[in-house]
């Protein structure tokens, strides 16, 4: 077997299984762990894949700190099918809280409440949308301002939670590791995600399946600290079912029209 054709084995086996150990690649091409390695080496220059202790893995894990501006370009059609489903859960008279990021922004786009609606936001942009909706009753977390995600966030931002009982946190995350739990780029805005799960009833996740199997710098939470997760039909079958048998209720959401 040439090495070209080790190399695309080595991307096809990922393609199905998204992580291998090197000892089970050396077994299945029949070579030495020592090639199996300079191989990796070689694919992980050309951004192929990702090595991490003694594995491959299809891609790089972790995510660096981007603009809300850039992150709002992305996966825009998800975001908005994920903000639909989410405004669904609101019930009539509602206290919730609104953390920060693009997908939290498009959850706040879709809310049209009935009835009276207490948000408690640590965005400021998410707080501008709603504050045009005289249904709404808007609380702006104060705090020093974090200008990539023009969100508030440190000890003036986490102080007056403790005074509020509210029944769902809508939770946006940088990452999904399902070993590993939800993380974010900013150690501050993890803190006070942590401080947002205690005062809520409910912790939902709303995550377009590009943050699955990547990790930000700060951890927010273990998995088993989250009630639902909804993201959309991008998610692997592999994926979903390890949710699944976390006991973490799933919703996944279709965002392709069906021909």
């Amino acid at each position: 077997m040439t090495k070209d054709e080790r190399h695309k084995l080595i991307i096809d086996t990922l393609m199905m299984h998204e992580s291998i150990q090197v000892s089970d690649l050396s077994l299945l091409l029949d070579v030495s762990a020592v090639t199996i390695r300079k191989d990796l080496t070689e694919l992980e220059k050309l951004n192929k894949l990702y090595r991490s202790h003694g594995r491959a893995i299809l891609i790089n894990p972790y995510i660096n700190n981007r603009s809300v501006n850039e992150k709002e370009k992305l996966a825009r059609s998800e975001k908005e099918h994920i903000g639909r489903m989410a405004a669904s859960l609101i019930t009539k008279d509602d206290s919730i809280i609104i953390a920060s990021g693009t997908t939290v922004l498009a959850f706040a786009r879709c809310i049209r409440p009935i009835h009276r609606l207490t948000v408690i936001s640590a965005s400021i942009q998410v707080s501008e949308i709603l504050a045009a909706n005289e249904s709404i009753d808007v609380v702006q977390l104060g705090g020093s301002l974090r200008t990539s995600s023009l969100s508030v966030v440190g000890k003036y931002a986490e102080s007056p939670l403790a005074e509020f009982s509210c029944s769902k946190l809508f939770l946006g995350v940088d990452g999904i590791d399902l070993d590993f739990g939800i993380t974010t780029t900013d150690i501050r805005e993890a803190d006070l995600n942590k401080i947002m799960m205690h005062t809520a009833q409910k912790t939902i996740v709303l995550a377009d399946s590009s943050k699955f199997r990547r990790r930000g710098f700060s951890k927010i939470a273990n998995m088993d600290e989250i009630d639902l997760i909804i993201t959309d039909e991008g998610i692997s079958d592999k994926i979903a079912n390890r949710i699944e048998e976390l006991g973490i209720e799933l919703t996944v959401v279709p965002v392709t029209q069906k021909q």
